[in-house]
């Protein structure tokens, strides 16, 4: 049974910000079922790890990690959740911390938490077929491995792949800061160097048997200027080794059937329970309580590359002119956060604006939520537009990245019924708002609207389809 080491800084239900972290708290444990592979995760030892997860951990090893000139403790515990062991990197001095990212170390933590994963193989005896890094935070982990770690017992065969899940975030240093904080000598100066700074992300491409990421769609688009930020150039000189395999979400956690956390649980064949959801969340939010009315929401964080400038444009518009409620979820820049809390003030009975962050709230939403927006600038995998449809709302997105690839323009031929949801091609406000009005068209046709969303629920968003893919690329290296 082929071995499988998930490196990387977040995952559910430990510790977790986004994405990143849905995915290493979901995909391991699919491809754990498939009964092909042993995989494993490992995570940093965050002070945000509950007490309900610190009591089941195991003590494996302790050991002196050497970074530099330093000499740091390191600890390593484990649990099994899933079929899947997660051991847990444990140093207080760099993750006894509140919050995960954003400190002016993050470098110097990062670094030690990949040195301390490639020196915990050889204490544990523990070396995988595969090493699975993910975003910048692991990067260094396959650099390590190339630079420093091939010529020791164990290390020469381990092979490599490293997932881009948002190409944004690249992990960029000053050069003065090579040897000191990331050990690397003049030697690796040319593989860490882009742009005139040190690039994790770069070296990470360059290193990495096969790169990754989380749509197909996203893989094509990052080897363009408009969508690398910058990287363009290092991913089309190794295209041959890059692909995309769409991300899918968490069919337990997200199960409108048996999800505790909504007021009415539902089916494809029960969808009638859906408006039980939509009364609650107005009772919730002093909404008028109307079954007949359609919500809109929009669950985001609220900054500009997820398309809220579009939906400022078009909005006020829409909410005006139709009978509609309007939810918005998020927090983010000062001057979306202040237009929706306006929106609201001019009309109190039809929006509200939640400036929060609230996983069980949002889930209340999609669950109440006819139709979804999500008109992002960029998207590379993109999660929401699958919960939402998941819960039984209709999207509308633009089609780029995983929204592209996920959702599939609705259009009537005959009897014959295509796509799952409403998409525009242009970043358009115009677009936008004539897909949403499409959309409120077909939530007023009780026919239509009853076979658009048994598409949209029959749709599968399941880890099953891309947990195979990614064991495909595994047997690939």
């Amino acid at each position: 049974m082929k071995k499988i080491l998930f490196v990387g800084a977040e995952a559910m239900p430990f510790s977790a910000t986004g994405g990143l972290g849905d995915v290493l708290g979901s995909l391991p444990a699919a491809l754990a079922a498939t009964g092909d592979v042993d995989v494993r995760v490992v995570l940093p030892l965050y002070d945000a790890l509950s007490n309900e997860w610190r009591r089941q951990l195991k003590a494996e090893a302790v050991f002196t990690v050497p970074l530099s000139w330093r000499r740091q403790y390191c600890g390593v515990y484990s649990l099994v959740k899933d079929g899947v062991t997660y051991y847990f990197i444990d140093n207080e001095y760099y993750f006894k911390r509140q919050g995960l990212y954003g400190f002016f170390d993050d470098g110097e933590r990062y670094a030690f938490f990949c040195m301390a994963v490639l020196e915990m193989l050889a204490k544990l005896n523990y070396f995988p077929d595969i090493l699975h890094a993910h975003d910048w935070q692991a990067a260094l982990s396959v650099v390590y491995l190339n630079c420093l770690y091939r010529q020791r017992p164990g290390y020469g065969s381990i092979r490599t792949l490293f997932t881009i899940h948002n190409i944004e975030y690249q992990g960029k240093y000053d050069f003065s800061i090579l040897g000191d904080v990331f050990a690397l000598g003049e030697n690796e100066h040319t593989l860490m160097e882009y742009d005139g700074c040190i690039n994790l992300m770069k070296a990470a491409i360059e290193c990495a048997d096969r790169v990754s990421t989380v749509s197909p769609r996203y893989a094509e688009e990052i080897l363009t200027a408009e969508y690398a930020h910058g990287l363009e150039g290092i991913l089309r000189r190794n295209r041959e080794k890059l692909s995309g395999i769409l991300n899918g979400i968490d069919y337990v956690y997200y199960d409108p059937q048996h999800d505790a956390g909504i007021a009415k649980t539902f089916t494809v064949r029960s969808l009638h329970n859906k408006a039980q959801n939509k009364l609650a969340l107005q009772r919730e939010t002093e909404l008028p309580e109307r079954e007949d009315v359609p919500m809109l929401a929009v669950i985001s964080r609220l900054a500009s590359h997820k398309g809220l400038d579009l939906v400022t444009e078009c909005i006020s518009r829409i909410v005006r002119e139709n009978d509609v409620q309007l939810v918005v979820l998020g927090k983010g820049e000062a001057k979306y956060e202040f237009f929706f809390t306006d929106l609201q003030q001019r009309f109190p009975d039809k929006v509200r604006a939640l400036i929060t962050y609230d996983r069980d709230l949002s889930k209340r939403i999609y669950a109440a939520a006819d139709i979804f927006l999500m008109p992002s600038k960029s998207e590379p995998c993109g999660l929401a537009q699958m919960i939402a449809s998941r819960y039984g709302a209709i999207p509308v997105v633009r089609e780029t990245g995983g929204l592209y690839d996920s959702i599939k323009p609705y259009w009537v031929e005959g009897k014959t019924v295509h796509g799952n949801g409403f998409t525009f091609a242009n970043y358009s406000s115009y677009e936008l708002a004539e897909r949403t009005e499409a959309a409120l068209a077909v939530w007023q046709d009780p026919e239509a609207r009853k076979t658009l969303l048994t598409r949209i629920l029959k749709t599968d968003f399941s880890w099953s389809a891309s947990a195979e893919r990614y064991l495909e690329l595994y047997r690939s290296l």
